[in-house]
């Protein structure tokens, strides 16, 4: 039987997306921390999430299992990542959204290589400069990511960001909005030669993964491509 509580919350965050700018043009990703196989695939079957996002190996790999139709499922892996469970996912996730360290790099690059594929990855930035979070700094952005131009099997796609506790939105909007103008920054003026050595045309814009469950509505605003949503949709969150 069809779950019609989330598919109201699915309905519930698209209008809010709508109203605070989306034109059809943000993915909205399920973060499936709190969720079960049978409520991935009720979003996917159901309410047309064909983008889900997995926080921890562990619990990627059993969710995989129980995919009714995973081959049409986009898998990201939007946790913080240890390169000695890099080699479980490579041949499982369609980008890796938290790329933090160029040895996490040379794990991803090496694994990759192995099994002849090339991964769409996301430089994560600590836009909030907090200890407690992973993530490089905004000022040594530009430089690490011209550093992974030394990697051919792994491909830059844009950025991703988590921001500080903020008490309102407008807190969050500042936030946001200094990591979008940041990236496009990097991405229209200093990647050139990244472009071509990673098989992107010239003109694709950058990949902004930015907002959650209590802090979307700013992150469009402020120009995300993705919002990852996962208490709001699986828990009784705002």
């Amino acid at each position: 039987m069809p779950d019609t509580t989330l598919q109201a919350r699915v309905e519930d965050i698209r209008e809010r997306m709508r109203a605070a700018g989306d034109h059809g043009q943000v993915t909205l990703m399920a973060a499936v921390k709190y969720a079960t196989a049978e409520q991935i695939n009720e979003l996917h079957a159901t309410c047309g999430i064909d983008d889900i996002g997995e926080n921890r190996v562990q619990q990627l790999l059993e969710h995989y299992e129980k995919l009714a139709d995973r081959d049409n499922l986009r898998i990201h892996f939007i946790g913080s990542l240890q390169k000695n469970k890099v080699k479980y996912i490579v041949d499982k996730v369609c980008m890796i959204h938290s790329l933090d360290s160029l040895s996490l790099a040379d794990e991803i690059e090496k694994r990759c290589a192995a099994i002849g594929r090339v991964m769409d990855v996301l430089v994560e930035i600590n836009s909030g400069q907090e200890e407690s979070k992973g993530g490089v700094l905004p000022c040594e952005v530009e430089e690490f990511c011209q550093k992974l131009e030394a990697f051919p099997h792994l491909r830059l796609r844009g950025f991703m960001t988590m921001a500080p506790k903020c008490e309102n939105l407008a807190q969050y909007r500042k936030y946001f909005g200094e990591t979008y103008r940041q990236c496009l920054d990097i991405w229209q003026k200093k990647l050139d030669n990244i472009y071509s050595t990673q098989t992107l045309p010239a003109d694709t814009a950058p990949v902004i993964s930015m907002g959650m469950s209590g802090s979307f509505e700013a992150a469009i605003a402020e120009g995300a491509t993705i919002v990852r949503i996962g208490g709001a949709l699986f828990r009784d969150e705002p």
